[in-house]
């Protein structure tokens, strides 16, 4: 059975860190390109960050360069976000897809495996 689950979100500080998982279970990451999302409340669902199937190339959103980092444990068959120096802009439900393409973001909703979505909240 196919299953994708998201972890690690919480309520952090401005200027802190988390790292979020990406966990899969039925089938292995590294066959995949994996995308990173984020929604808020009243707004559309944006990319944030990917990364391709090995070798493995990365994408990230201009609004997370240089603050964000994506990455595989293929032995743990894990995708990982640690995003650092967060803004209160990063606040937002974080999904996790796979078989899509990192160009674009491309993850359709019908043909893509998505997670349930963990919440991540920067707030003083």
């Amino acid at each position: 059975q196919v299953q994708i689950v998201e972890s690690g979100g919480g309520l952090v500080q401005p200027g802190g860190s988390l790292r979020l998982s990406c966990a899969a279970s039925g089938f292995t990451l590294d066959y995949y390109a994996i995308g990173w999302f984020r929604q808020a409340p009243g707004k559309e669902r944006e990319g944030v960050s990917c990364i391709s199937s090995n070798p493995g190339s990365t994408y990230y959103a201009d609004s997370v360069k240089g603050r964000f980092t994506i990455s595989r444990d293929n032995a743990k068959n894990t995708v990982y976000l640690q995003m650092n120096s967060l803004k209160s802009e990063d606040t937002g439900v974080y999904y996790c897809a796979a078989r899509g393409y990192c160009s674009g973001y491309v993850f359709p909703l019908n043909k893509s495996y998505w997670g349930q979505g963990t919440q991540v909240t920067v707030s003083s």
